[in-house]
């Protein structure tokens, strides 16, 4: 099956020669083509180019292709979701109430509240519940414009429920058009029976989580919460560690609380990236520098958690590049709507539409280890697009924050049909 799309305003994110991240000043810069054409062949992107597609009409029939006439309307790559815990049982808006009072995130967290309330919730769930739940908020992000997401686990916090999650994951990848990369996050928190025995649960998921997690191949990636209150630096070293000797590579939760020494332990083990970083500071920034690890900011945390900001400014001004991905999760951030995100990277942050563009395109499809295939418009990529209803210029997208801008879905070259 091929389709062509046609008469399209604005294509977004164009890349001649595929790059594997933005960085720096560059990420300042998109190429555009206006009144243009693209080509999808099966579940590639096949060509593109300016108006008139230059093959004859005859040849369009002859190859059964499917036409889509944009009208005027744009085209840009799927968003890529790079951190997100969406598979979860039952919400939370009683601690969200508890928030509005005035109780911290981590008052809330010693009140049993928290990681530990969706723990509780998730061990009563069967597996079957949570891919049914997770299954319809995947569908809406879809329809929000998202081709690509992470799937943490760390609700579980044991080994039978951690491993539920993984399988509700699995599982999940074979029901959806959406590409899911699963992360295992054993240490997201120290269970309530662990209490002053933290030293226990660390060995628990050294030692018995970490290998049954990748005798059954459930994750791509480790991750571990190291901050304040949560793991130290010696705790997440000695997981990094053992992860890393069964395949799975790094990514940390790093200095959202407190300057924790997550990015540095992350650096050394060359983590694929470093989420939150709302403490982050000159030495952090040095070290970030030069590494093949991606500083991943967490807008809809900071902005529902009323944090302070990630310098996110400075550190594109230092030659970084910047992620920015939803933290989707039932406590802290409990949406998955990428749109959002770009306008709150332009809002809240600064950023320029280019810039944030890819933010949460190409440099969350490095965030994932996807950016080969994903995060961007190029031949021989994965054909994962949408087509948006009419909008004055592609700064539109940042710009309108309350409304959703996307048209019609397209993923692995295939029309979503909104469910």
């Amino acid at each position: 099956m091929s389709i062509l799309i046609k008469n399209i305003k604005e294509l977004v994110q164009v890349e001649d020669k595929p790059q594997r991240m933005v960085a720096g000043k560059a990420m300042s810069t998109i190429k555009t083509i206006s009144d243009s054409w693209l080509l999808i062949e099966g579940n590639r992107i096949k060509d593109f180019g300016k108006m008139p597609f230059s093959e004859p009409e005859s040849w369009i029939e002859n190859s059964g292709i499917e036409i889509i006439d944009a009208a005027g309307r744009m085209v840009f790559p799927s968003f890529c979701d790079s951190h997100t815990h969406m598979l979860y049982a039952g919400s939370r808006e009683i601690e969200y109430i508890d928030k509005i009072k005035g109780l911290s995130y981590e008052e809330i967290a010693r009140r049993g509240g928290g990681i530990l309330n969706s723990a509780k919730r998730l061990h009563d769930a069967t597996e079957d519940a949570l891919v049914e739940q997770t299954l319809e908020r995947l569908n809406e992000i879809m329809m929000l414009g998202t081709g690509a997401v992470e799937i943490k686990s760390g609700y579980g916090l044991s080994v039978e429920d951690e491993l539920k999650m993984l399988r509700a994951i699995r599982r999940l990848q074979k029901l959806t058009p959406l590409k899911i990369v699963p992360t295992f996050l054993g240490a997201h928190a120290v269970p309530a029976g662990f209490k002053g025995k933290q030293h226990e649960f660390v060995e628990m998921v050294i030692n018995e989580m970490i290998p049954q997690v990748a005798s059954e191949e459930l994750a791509d990636y480790i991750d571990v919460f190291c901050d304040r209150g949560f793991f130290t630096v010696d705790e997440t070293d000695r997981i990094l560690n053992a992860g890393m000797k069964y395949g799975m590579r790094a990514k940390i939760h790093a200095n959202e609380l407190d300057y924790s020494g997550g990015i540095q332990v992350g650096v050394k083990y060359n983590a694929l990236s470093v989420d939150h970083l709302e403490f982050t500071g000159d030495q952090e920034i040095e070290c970030l520098l030069g590494t093949e690890t991606m500083p991943t900011v967490l807008p809809g945390a900071a902005f529902f958690l009323e944090m302070v900001y990630a310098p996110v400014r400075k550190m594109i001004s230092a030659g970084l590049p910047v992620a920015m991905a939803s933290d989707f999760n039932p406590g802290s951030s409990p949406s998955g709507n990428m749109q959002f995100i770009l306008s709150m990277a332009c809002i809240k942050y600064r950023l320029l539409p280019e810039e944030a563009i890819n933010a949460v395109t190409i440099n969350t499809a490095y965030a994932m280890g996807l950016s080969e295939e994903y995060g961007s418009i190029a031949r021989g990529k994965i054909a994962n697009v949408f087509i948006t209803k009419p909008i004055p210029t592609y700064s539109f997208m940042p710009y309108a924050y309350g409304s959703n801008k996307v048209g019609q879905v397209i993923l692995n070259g295939k029309q979503i049909i909104n469910q």
